[in-house]
């Protein structure tokens, strides 16, 4: 009989990982590589408002991709630091902005009419696409979406955190932490996700109300292990990984506080914690 043991290291800071996925038309992830190291065949992808990670498939071309995501080859060109010239290769992934544009990483000091002149761009479009108010000072290590932005020369800043959408609206009060208790062992990373860890089989609990759309119960899930997908009213989604157990499925409907699985260690991850995303909405935690 297999018997449960218990945790080899109590330190909380170990509990870390993560994935680099994207929802894709609310019921599927489009991973880096997926559990055999290649992409599930999507033929069609419908726009989306979120960053893309598409892994090149045989005989794919820079322009066949673009038209693919309904975006323009410098796009593609620009977000992935590529030449024109140069030929994409099966297995190689590519970031794809969800418009055609550029993005950019807010550092200190910066502002939106800084940035819309850097990238010829528009300060209204900017702040409507990004639900940002002009007026106000951006968030370090936002990241912003340019529309129909045009990259420069100009040099890159270096130590810019790698946070993707990691800004939107500021739903205050909405999102319950998922979660009782635990420690926060990793800071905004991925996808505008954070690290909870606390012990091994300990309930997590849906965020707010909504329909689950995703429920992994096995595989590596490019990196997630079992995870789970939840959509909500107000249009976001929460994303919980790691998992050592789902308790939920597809198309069902929570409520705030629900169980929804278990604490788990799956996936890519260095101990127990639940990897916790909000895609859409500033996270709170």
């Amino acid at each position: 009989m297999l018997l449960l043991e218990p945790l080899a290291s109590a330190d909380p800071t170990a509990a870390r990982g993560g994935g680099d996925i994207t929802v894709v038309d609310n019921n599927a992830l489009l991973p880096d590589s997926g559990p055999l190291g290649t992409i599930s065949d999507i033929k069609d992808l419908p726009p989306v408002d979120q960053v893309s990670v598409y892994v090149v498939r045989p005989g794919d071309t820079l322009s066949a991709v673009a038209q693919m995501f309904q975006v323009s080859v410098n796009t593609i060109v620009w977000a992935n630091d590529l030449s024109r010239a140069t030929a994409i290769q099966a297995g190689q992934m590519l970031v794809i902005l969800p418009i055609t544009g550029v993005r950019h990483t807010v550092v200190k000091g910066e502002t939106l009419q800084g940035i819309a002149k850097r990238y010829r761009g528009d300060v209204s479009e900017i702040a409507k696409y990004n639900d940002l108010d002009p007026s106000a000072p951006l968030v370090i290590g936002e990241t912003i979406i340019v529309p129909d932005g045009e990259e420069t020369p100009l040099p890159t800043a270096p130590g810019r955190p790698r946070v993707v959408r990691g800004g939107g609206p500021s739903y205050v009060g909405y999102y319950l932490r998922p979660i009782t208790g635990g420690v926060k062992t990793q800071g905004l990373h991925g996808y505008n996700g954070v690290d909870l860890a606390t012990t091994l089989g300990e309930p997590i609990y849906a965020s707010a109300a909504g329909t689950v759309i995703i429920s992994k119960e096995s595989g590596w899930n490019g990196g997630y292990g079992k995870y789970i997908v939840i959509q909500h009213n107000n249009n976001t989604q929460t994303l919980y990984a790691h998992n050592s157990d789902n308790i939920v499925a597809r198309g069902q409907s929570v409520v705030p506080g629900q169980v929804i699985g278990y604490i788990g260690s799956t996936g890519k991850s260095t101990g127990p914690h639940v990897h916790f995303e909000i895609r859409g909405a500033k996270n709170p935690f």
